[in-house]
């Protein structure tokens, strides 16, 4: 028994065969039957595999080290967790612009998928136009290859924070510090419809009517409308040089 003990700790991803063979080399006269039972009495069970994963992301990516210096030039996006007064679960995501602070989408469901995500990142890119950056933890939505691969084709850098450092990605974790603090921690959805109504609300509540106050005690859709008015309007095209041709001399009338 305390072979087995000893041949389990020091290869712990052998089971009951191998060791089987590994006693009998010894010199153990046993069988395989009799290993397995004792490993099970003794609760030596082969721990399962773990599936090692990818993780994107440090901390030059972070909202201290890179900066939105414009209107639409980082997005960030995150989720939040609620539930139903039944108990059922709500999966709240949003995107904000770091630069102007307008919330540009906030989706709520009972599970949003990658897909989903990048339906309602098409739908923006129609109306609002490709920003140059978006940022985002290492959740496994944001990582997913469909993400990357949407990125990627319409001229997209994804920013992702160091693995385990939510503040890094701060304009996300204060909008949903203040969206718990303001609306989930206040109301409750008897169902998916009537979060849905709420997300609404709050999404023109925070663009049109919450003042904010890094930009002035202006509400988001001001600080952008000024962000447009204030950018330097294009230079007017150079008109093309007109042809000229030429007029041959008026010849003298004869005598």
């Amino acid at each position: 028994m305390k072979r087995l003990h000893e041949l389990a700790a020091k290869h712990p991803r052998y089971g009951y065969r191998m060791t089987t063979g590994m006693l009998r080399l010894e010199g153990h006269r046993v069988n395989f039957k009799r290993v397995h039972r004792l490993r099970r009495q003794e609760g030596l069970k082969v721990p399962q595999k773990t599936v090692k994963k990818r993780r994107l992301g440090h901390d030059g990516n972070s909202c201290i080290r890179r900066k939105a210096e414009h209107k639409d030039h980082i997005w960030t996006w995150d989720f939040i967790h609620d539930r139903t007064t039944a108990g059922r679960p709500l999966k709240w995501f949003a995107i904000t612009d770091e630069y102007t602070r307008e919330c540009l989408a906030l989706e709520v469901d009972r599970g949003i998928t990658a897909d989903r995500i990048v339906d309602v990142l098409t739908d923006l890119f129609q109306t609002r136009g490709v920003p140059k950056h978006i940022r985002s933890d290492n959740g496994p939505e944001f990582i997913a290859k469909a993400i990357r691969r949407h990125g990627k084709n319409v001229g997209l850098e994804m920013l992702y924070v160091e693995p385990g450092s939510p503040w890094q990605n701060g304009f996300a974790e204060a909008f949903f510090s203040r969206l718990r603090d303001e609306l989930l921690n206040v109301e409750e959805f008897a169902n998916l419809a009537e979060a849905r109504w709420f997300a609404a609300r709050r999404l023109k509540e925070h663009n049109e009517e919450r003042p904010h106050s890094s930009l002035g005690y202006r509400t988001p859709a001001q600080f952008a409308s000024q962000c447009a008015a204030s950018a330097p309007a294009p230079a007017a095209p150079t008109p093309p040089l007109q042809q000229h041709t030429a007029v041959p001399p008026t010849q003298p009338l004869l005598p």
